[in-house]
């Protein structure tokens, strides 16, 4: 690692790897930056969204070898040679969830949607037939400000069965 100077004294910064939506990515990230930070700000990933910065509401999620985790509580640093997944790599491969969030109006201003359809993803890679109490306790970390939760819930059972159906 290398000491760069700042205001308040060195920061450390290192070179990574990291695999985002299929991607091979190289990048010197300081020992202090989120990887929330580094898929928006580095990457241009504008789906991750900053809503809490505590790891609370769920707006921030990816998913990194197969789990969804909170980006505003991971370090960038730690997530050397990670495979992750971020909403425009979903909506990119047109994944049901996308057309059934839509169907559904499982958005009113928007700003969580990312966080549900990354977090229901998951779900439904590791549990590809869930029930509508699995799907709730799958989604239980996300904050919806507009209120919009049982609609969330429709939309991941529908998808579900478009992905058995195909």
């Amino acid at each position: 690692m290398m000491a760069v100077e700042q205001e308040k004294g060195p920061v450390f910064e290192k070179t990574i790897t990291l695999t985002v939506n299929g991607e091979d990515h190289e990048l010197r990230v300081a020992a202090n930056r989120t990887l929330r930070q580094v898929l928006h700000d580095d990457l241009g990933l504008i789906g991750i969204k900053e809503f809490c910065d505590a790891g609370v509401c769920g707006a921030c999620a990816v998913i990194m070898d197969g789990r969804p985790i909170l980006s505003c509580m991971t370090l960038a640093v730690e997530c050397e040679g990670k495979n992750i997944e971020t909403i425009e790599g979903i909506a990119k491969n047109n994944h049901p969830l996308i057309e059934a969030y839509v169907k559904h109006h499982c958005m009113q201003c928007g700003y969580c949607t990312p966080g549900f359809v990354v977090t229901a993803k998951a779900l439904l890679d590791k549990n590809p037939n869930p029930t509508e109490e699995e799907v709730r306790e799958a989604l239980a970390g996300n904050l919806c400000r507009c209120g919009t939760y049982p609609q969330h819930t429709k939309a991941v059972l529908e998808a579900a069965n478009r992905l058995g159906e195909a």
